[in-house]
């Protein structure tokens, strides 16, 4: 074994001799051309970028955030060193495919002490459930594998660690990429590098030819642990790359063998499903683990044929660190070949002489078979003990300029079919604190991998697939119930905010002066009953002639960390991160960036009224934008429709109780609420346009409750609820749209029964016990969608309730 104490790391860039590596220079020789400060310029650009719109961009408020980064210096291989870690990566999977398939079939090298029983049997790995009892279970086994490579002082690549079971990195390697491009062009004009883009296609075809081949037209799905998994990003960045659905097990069912996805229009076939959760998480029917979740009956579709799982169940077996010190013999046995990429030195401590090959050196990790550190040496233990040699190192920018750093090179195989392709670069992790092995980290440095390009080499795409015609779809159901919900509360949240907004401006103007106006004071009162009723605590316990003390309090609590309004605003970031995959880049940024602004105002402003009016024009300007993009770069599909059904529930529900409250006054004292209704429902210059400064019940209700021309109005509220409810609705299924028509029916005759009425304002005195009873009915109506569209998964959303309508702080 190698003695690696002493010895200096190699250095990719620089030689022994002190001079810079031939394939190094024409980087730097554009670097140099960029100017002083130029290389720190552009990582500050490339963090940015990844906090706008990547995986850093999460918002204020989400407990999920991350901090990855990209160092704008690539690591670069020149062509024929990358042709040689090619060859060895292909064999490498070759290798393990056939060990996996021996161990979960006939288990030939376990008979023949090739692969010790320990390793196999104490192993969490081995998934029981999968061992096919001396047959050859379905293949491949593996189709995405993913290697870490140290690159010793020798100059030699080593495997850290080989990656079988869900590898992470691949999406991240291409949105390294893609913002790198993006950052530093001329770096990319001036370099001939191999792309990327073949890569991904070629995988994209090879999950269509692995399907099942009776299935003329697969599907094709991506499974994710869920939005609060530290890899759901990359997943959504594969999911799009790789063009499929990208679902979680509770989206999942398997009928009559099969496996389906659950949409709003009903079940639809899943027939390969790349799987990002690990082989013990996938079917509750076959795992030891309690709580397990997953898809009951995953595994017998899975055995039946009817649905293909990349990578297999049980593949995470081939991770075990001990299995190093076998593949050289393996490789001969099952390949008839010699391991090419050797792994870091290995020893198998499950015998007597294994502690006698440490040879007493310095440097040994101890791992268990599941690849847990050991406190110490235990001759005979199920372990192995590895020592990897002092990694290479590459510049990295910093602030203080380039300094070198630990290199792990993680690369990237998948199998389609017919043989083994190699991604023509990879993941590039500094290792920090001398932490080379584990999953990559949710924190930390990484760079882009560049393998220059070879003249006169072919770049190969996948051949064309000769698919029948596809039929023309304009379906509104195609959509997971889950991913309905989460918009569905996405534009009931967004409107709550910009509902609060309005009533924190509308008091604001009331009480800035100090003293409120005793024309002005019923106006405050109802405003504080709105404030109340859209969770504003404390606001209901200012009255009277102690509004313009009281609510800048109440106010400024609900603008602050754990109040009522930032609260809201979490939940936004929170399913906006959720639905991130149905949001193009452009509709994610005018999201997060207008939230944050808004947010950051919000924090910013303390008990300054003028500063808590400015943040409400911020929060209002995000409002306009959701609505904006909503409407301009949104099909008219199941998410454009349930995000704004969510919208107009809201604002119906918001409409219906603030005019309530606004009318409950003596008759002589109506005209005060029915200023504040106009300027609640944003119709003061319709109002004004149409009649002047002349201010009547039955106009000004007409313009804000039955006026389905108005966006403000109740009425345009509930023809959109009806309208959105329909296309979604089969047939058959009329209750909820004809619901939605009978409410606009109500709203109409309030309006013609105060033009017909003697005395208006004596009607309109009456109309607040009516309000809150069709209040109640569109809050109804809504839990009435969620068990209908929503309850074939569990119910992610809940709102609390005050009398009878969702509060602002109700928490979802």
């Amino acid at each position: 074994m190698a003695e690696f104490d002493a010895v200096t790391p190699i250095d990719e860039m620089v030689d022994g001799r002190g001079g810079v590596r031939a394939h190094w220079r024409p980087l730097l020789g554009i670097m140099g051309g960029m100017g002083e400060g130029a290389l720190a310029e552009r990582a500050r650009r490339l963090d940015r970028a990844f906090e706008d719109e990547s995986i850093a961009g999460l918002l204020p408020g989400s407990k999920r955030g991350v901090a990855w980064r990209c160092d704008p210096l690539p690591v670069v291989l020149p062509a024929t060193e990358f042709a040689a870690l090619e060859a060895g990566i292909v064999q490498r999977a070759r290798l393990l495919e056939a060990i996996l398939a021996d161990l979960y079939g006939p288990q030939a090298l376990l008979a023949e002490r090739l692969v010790p029983p320990a390793l196999v049997f104490a192993n969490p790995g081995f998934l029981r459930a999968c061992h096919s009892r001396g047959a050859m279970p379905p293949r491949p086994l593996l189709h995405l594998y993913a290697v870490d490579l140290l690159r010793g002082p020798d100059g030699r690549w080593r495997v850290l660690a080989d990656r079988t079971s869900a590898p992470a990195g691949p999406g991240m390697a291409r949105e390294n990429r893609r913002l790198l491009g993006r950052v530093m062009p001329e770096a990319f004009r001036g370099i001939q590098i191999r792309s990327l883009r073949p890569f991904f296609d070629l995988w994209q075809d090879a999950l269509q030819r692995l399907a099942p081949p009776e299935r003329g037209d697969p599907a094709v799905a991506l499974l994710t642990r869920g939005t609060h998994a530290p890899r759901w990003f990359e997943d959504m960045l594969l999911s799009r790359e790789l063009s499929c659905a990208l679902v979680e097990c509770g989206d999942l069912t398997v009928r009559g063998g099969a496996l389906y996805l659950k949409t709003l229009q009903g079940l639809q076939r899943v027939d390969v499903l790349l799987s990002r959760v690990e082989g013990a998480g996938l079917d509750p029917l076959e795992s030891s683990e309690a709580g397990t979740g997953g898809v009951p009956g995953l595994l017998d579709a899975a055995r039946n044929g009817a649905v293909r799982i990349l990578n297999a169940p049980g593949a995470a077996l081939a991770e075990a660190p001990a299995l190093a010190a076998f593949l050289p013999a393996l490789t001969e046995r099952l390949l008839g070949e010699t391991l090419a990429l050797p792994s870091v030195d290995t020893v198998w401590l499950g015998d007597d002489g294994g502690l006698a090959r440490m040879g007493g050196e310095a440097g040994w990790q101890l791992r268990n078979v599941a690849g847990e550190a050991l406190p110490g040496p235990d001759a005979g233990a199920a372990a192995a003990a590895t020592r990897p040699p002092p990694p290479s190192l590459v510049p990295c920018v910093t602030p203080a300029g380039l300094e070198p750093r630990s290199l792990v090179l993680r690369m990237f195989a998948i199998f389609d079919g017919a043989g083994w392709r190699v991604m023509p670069g990879g993941l590039a992790r500094i290792a920090e604190s001398g932490a080379l092995g584990g999953a990559l980290p949710a924190q930390g440095l990484s760079k882009d991998v560049w393998v220059l390009a070879d003249e006169g080499a072919d770049i190969i795409g996948p051949a064309p697939a000769l698919l029948p015609p596809l039929p023309i779809r304009r379906t509104h159901g195609a959509l997971p119930s889950r991913v309905a919900d989460n918009l569905f509360w996405l534009g009931r949240y967004t409107e709550r905010l910009e509902r609060a907004a309005r009533l924190v401006r509308a008091t604001q103007a009331r009480i800035t002066r100090g003293v409120v106006l005793p024309r002005e004071a019923a106006e405050v009162a109802a405003l504080a009953r709105c404030l109340a009723h859209a969770g504003f605590a404390g606001a209901e316990e200012v009255t009277g002639s102690s509004a313009a003390q009281g609510l800048p309090s109440v106010i400024a609590a609900a603008l602050r960390e754990d109040g009522a309004m930032t609260h809201v605003a979490d939940r936004i970031a929170a399913l906006t991160a959720m639905v991130r995959d149905r949001l193009t880049a452009d509709m994610y940024a005018t999201f997060t960036l207008t939230l944050r602004t808004a947010r950051a105002e919000m924090q910013q402003a303390g008990n300054n009224l003028e500063a808590i009016g400015r943040a409400m024009i911020a929060v209002l300007r995000f409002a306009t934008a959701v609505a904006g993009v909503a409407a301009e770069s949104m099909v008219r599909g199941g998410a454009w429709l349930f995000l704004d059904l969510g919208r107009r529930v809201e604002r119906a529900q918001a409409i219906a109780s603030e005019v309530g409250f606004a009318l409950d006054e003596p008759p002589t004292r109506i005209e005060g609420g029915l200023r504040l209704i106009l300027e609640l429902c944003d119709s003061v210059i319709t109002y004004r346009s149409r009649y002047l400064t002349v201010l009547q019940p039955a106009p000004a209700l007409d313009l804000v409750l039955a006026d389905a021309s108005n966006p403000r109005a109740l009425a345009f509220q509930l023809e959109a609820i009806s309208r959105n409810l329909s296309e979604v609705a089969a047939a058959e299924d009329s209750a909820l749209p004809d619901e939605a028509a009978s409410l606009l029916a109500e709203a109409e005759a309030m309006v013609a029964e105060l033009v017909a009425a003697p005395d208006q304002a004596m009607a309109a005195a009456n109309l607040p016990p009516r309000l809150e009873a069709m209040a109640a009915r569109i809050a109804a109506l809504s839990d009435a969608v969620t068990r209908r569209y929503f309850a074939l998964l569990p119910v992610t959303q809940t709102v609390g309730r005050e009398g009878g309508t969702p509060a602002l702080r109700g928490a979802a």
